[in-house]
């Protein structure tokens, strides 16, 4: 099928402006003047389907490559399957997804790579890629990551906290980096002081300070910032390049940014939940109501200047794109688990579906340009991750993964109303965005249209990605 999209203006990283965009079958093949011929005939009645896209813009469908679908994780599961949590990506205008495989000590990456491929595969609305976790680097893990490069999974996070389930030490760490400096992997690290957490949860506990609150009072800035500040020593001692995931704490983003400006290849993302929610009036809600945005990194003060920070930092590129961690739990029976036990709850907040507009509002409220948005949502995400070319762009021989945006419709996001994730609350209840997701439109097919879905599960495919195209 032929698809013209008229009347919008097409908005890349690199600028606007008024096109049409042609697309045969799943592939965009020009950008074109307005109005344009083709073999001296009116385009518009010369293909199969035409959108109407006056007044609106145009985009490159989003790209969150960092969401945990189905993720086991303390005594249960994320609530999103593939199908559920792509279906609501696509909602929410984000046409692919980057998710985790999670390989636990003495597990085999090679055989959980198999396993995620069979959770995903059939399932996705949208199309799908991996990351590879690393809980337990020995000489087998090292060989792996050579096979799973080969098989499209050039990114590979480890962890600095999580004692027994996901921590390396820094002799880990430090080899799995040389082992990237070698075969061009990034090095995706979750950057928290593990030790000094554990012994903070543990004196809270012991002081019955059990509310979702010491969740966040527990893994103080100071924890993130200094993790940060090692894995960057330990990725200028070998030469790997390092991605530092959902950064939240200002000083934080500071080591990143001091690293970036002597030249290391030290890259950065945070998340929709680091911008807006706060450690007070979130984590400390009245109640148990504060489990509803216990995740890791935790929220920060608002007092402190870190939401600012982060935009700050977006605008500098000293951070360069924002995933969500999306890690959805309800709270009946999954949340409510750390009921007088905060270290219990679930870590994760449910943000797939609404990235895209949360982001946009950083656009209406003057935080980042329009172009910016697109770049952090986006282009930034496909170049990073190996993608860029097929995916991020509106360019001729690029996937056709498009999305029409409204910037004079609205949207309330909350249960009920735009909510689509396999949750029963929402993190982003009564929030109001000045902007809609129209149209959206995977490998050319139209999966979001006129207030409902058209997509299917299996429709996605998995990509397979190259090294990051920020490295070669």
């Amino acid at each position: 099928m032929t698809t013209l999209i008229t009347g919008g203006t097409v908005v890349n990283a690199t600028g606007r402006g008024a096109a049409d965009v042609l697309i045969d079958g799943e592939t965009i093949v020009a950008l074109l003047a307005p109005g344009s011929t083709l073999l001296g005939s009116d385009l518009v009645h010369s293909v199969d389907r035409v959108i109407d896209a006056t007044g609106k813009y145009v985009i490159p469908g989003g790209i969150d490559a960092h969401t945990h679908m189905e993720m086991p994780f303390g005594g249960t599961f994320a609530s999103d399957t593939f199908e559920s949590g792509t279906t609501a990506a696509a909602w929410g205008g984000t046409t692919t997804i980057v998710d985790f495989v999670v390989q636990y000590p003495d597990e085999n990456p090679l055989t959980q790579f198999a396993l995620w491929q069979d959770k995903a595969a059939g399932n996705c609305a949208i199309d799908y890629a991996f990351h590879q976790i690393l809980s337990d680097v020995q000489d087998s893990s090292l060989h792996a990551m050579d096979e799973l490069i080969a098989e499209g999974v050039t990114s590979f996070k480890l962890f600095m906290a999580y004692k027994g389930v996901f921590l390396s030490d820094d002799g880990q760490i430090l080899r799995a980096m040389q082992k990237a400096s070698d075969n061009g992997a990034m090095i995706m690290m979750h950057a928290e002081n593990g030790s000094v957490i554990d012994t903070l949860v543990q004196q809270h506990l012991a002081r019955g300070e059990t509310a979702p609150y010491y969740h966040g009072v527990s893994r103080p800035w100071q924890a993130e910032a200094e993790a940060t500040h090692r894995a960057i020593m330990l990725a200028d001692l070998t030469g790997a390049p390092l991605y530092i995931v959902h950064v939240s704490a200002k000083q934080a983003a500071e080591q990143i940014a001091v690293a970036r400006d002597r030249g290391q290849n030290v890259f950065g993302e945070t998340c929709p939940q680091y911008l807006y929610l706060s450690l007070e009036e979130h984590l400390g809600a009245p109640g148990f109501e504060g489990a509803k945005w216990v995740c890791s990194t935790p929220l920060r003060s608002k007092h402190e200047g870190h939401q600012h920070q982060m935009w700050n930092s977006l605008r500098t590129n000293d951070l360069q794109l924002v995933s969500t961690d999306h890690c959805p739990f309800c709270m009946k029976d999954q949340k409510d688990m750390g009921i007088g036990d905060f270290s219990k709850i679930p870590n994760g907040i449910g943000s797939v579906e609404h990235r895209m507009d949360l982001l946009y509002q950083g656009v209406v409220t003057g935080e980042i340009t329009l172009e910016r948005w697109v770049e952090i949502c986006c282009t930034t995400p496909a170049r990073m991750f190996g993608m860029y070319g097929k995916k991020g762009v509106l360019a001729p021989g690029a996937d056709a993964d498009v999305v029409i945006y409204d910037p004079n419709g609205h949207t309330s996001i909350g249960l009920g109303k735009t909510h689509h994730m396999a949750m029963d609350y929402s993190a982003w209840e009564g929030f109001e965005i000045d902007g809609h997701v129209d149209t959206v439109l995977s490998r050319g097919q139209v999966v979001v249209d006129g207030g409902a879905f058209h997509g299917r599960a299996g429709h996605g495919r998995y990509v397979p990605r190259a090294l990051s195209q920020y490295l070669i």
